[in-house]
């Protein structure tokens, strides 16, 4: 690597298939790690494992939010307000359901966090429970580096791919502000993603799910509870199979830990002081056979949907377009996506050249090679899937897929 500085590679210590079956987790289990651990090693438990954990030590030690936006361990909402006061925010409110969300507005930042001084105040009474969420802040201000990525979750495909789309300013990088007693409700990631979050201040309480516990926490009709805590559970009638949940981990996050949530992994959060997080989406050569999954199971779950309607000239792309508003991706733009992801790391290999990622982490020849042969294996699945070689983009594309398969070949 060029780069003389190795502090800031994440690397593994063989690019093939790392030989693991994920271990099953069992009621009282959850891992703790520590700002110690080796990247390769955590790569192996928790990410190639789909394994949560939690990242103890002080994750935020250098992050300029842990050092600007907090005062006594709590927000400091005057130098908040001063900075950042003006831009508008998306808002939750946690006491009113909409469908099986929280119904959200956007306001200025300024009048959350007036409401949030307020809230304080009257003792967390008498007031709505407002979250400030999703709140895109990097796109905001790009120029303020207020954290960068625990090296742990650097090889961050979707904010790499997203990040570099300049027509559309969208990425799943977050930050979240909730008084004492807000929350999220039960939910699985976007795309069957992982997340990761970290407190810049603050205490959260994680409930997770192993993938398959969640069918144990669905209605008779098939619809997930909306709060996993709720006493309705209990009513056999409503929720038949909640007495077969066998799985559940709970776990109190502290201030400056980070927690890792692994693809499938149904979760919900609940704010135990006033607190602000640090919150990513991502997918990488780890979890991409997952998302693959995903985006096929939901496809047929749109052609299902609209079965009456197969004759209809344009059929399969009309279900595509469902498919991009239902999932947030459809079959096209995830090639774009895996070709985008593999260019460059070709790009790597070919000119000797390094690949820094977001948060100046530089990417190791061997993670390079593991990348592209997570690639390969998706894109020679999705070049001979019924459904990929119905659409006119793919028809249109002729033998590129299979000439960058061979390119792949040849690099790894």
């Amino acid at each position: 690597m060029l780069n003389s500085d190795t502090s800031n590679v994440i690397e593994l210590n063989t690019p093939f298939e790392l030989d693991i079956s994920p271990k099953q987790a069992t009621k009282d289990e959850l891992s703790f790690t520590n700002t110690d651990t080796e990247y390769n090693t955590f790569f192996k438990h928790y990410l190639y494992g789909n394994i949560p954990c939690v990242v103890r030590g002080t994750v935020t030690k250098n992050w300029k939010s842990a050092n600007e936006w907090i005062k006594n361990n709590k927000p400091d909402f005057s130098y908040i307000n001063e900075r950042f006061g003006n831009v508008t925010v998306p808002v939750a409110n946690c006491d009113e359901k909409y469908y099986n969300v929280q119904k959200k507005t956007s306001i200025q930042l300024s009048e959350f966090i007036s409401y949030w001084q307020d809230y304080i105040k009257k003792s967390y009474t008498d007031m709505p429970c407002l979250y400030m969420k999703d709140w895109h802040f990097t796109q905001d201000f790009p120029e303020e580096n207020i954290y960068r990525v625990p090296k742990y979750f650097a090889s961050d495909w979707l904010n790499e791919y997203y990040s570099a789309k300049k027509s559309i300013r969208d990425d799943y990088k977050f930050v979240y502000m909730g008084p004492k007693g807000s929350w999220t409700p039960l939910h699985a990631d976007v795309f069957t993603s992982y997340s990761w979050s970290v407190n810049v201040c603050g205490r959260k309480r994680w409930l997770l799910f192993p993938p398959g516990e969640e069918e144990c926490l669905r209605n008779r009709h098939g619809h997930l509870v909306y709060d996993a805590g709720a006493p309705e559970l209990e009513d056999e009638k409503l929720y038949p199979r909640y007495k077969e949940l066998r799985v559940s981990i709970e776990v109190i996050q502290e201030a400056g830990e980070a927690i890792f949530v692994p693809s499938g992994w149904h979760h919900q959060v609940w704010n135990l002081e006033d607190t602000i997080s640090i919150n990513h989406n991502w997918v990488n050569g780890c979890n991409i056979e997952t998302m693959w999954s995903s985006l096929q199971s939901n496809l047929m779950a749109v052609k299902k949907e609209v079965e009456d309607c197969k004759d209809m000239e344009g059929w399969d792309e009309h279900c595509q377009l469902m498919l991009q508003a239902m999932f947030g991706m459809n079959y096209e733009e995830f090639y774009v996506f895996l070709s985008y992801i593999s260019r460059r790391r070709l790009d790597s290999l070919k000119n000797g050249t390094p690949l820094i990622l977001f948060g100046n982490w530089e990417l190791g020849r061997n993670h390079i090679v593991f990348d592209l042969m997570k690639v390969k294996k998706i894109l020679l699945s999705f070049i001979s899937d019924i459904d990929t070689r119905s659409l006119d983009f793919f028809k249109n594309l002729g033998d590129q897929p299979g000439q960058l398969c061979e390119e792949i070949e040849n690099y790894t």
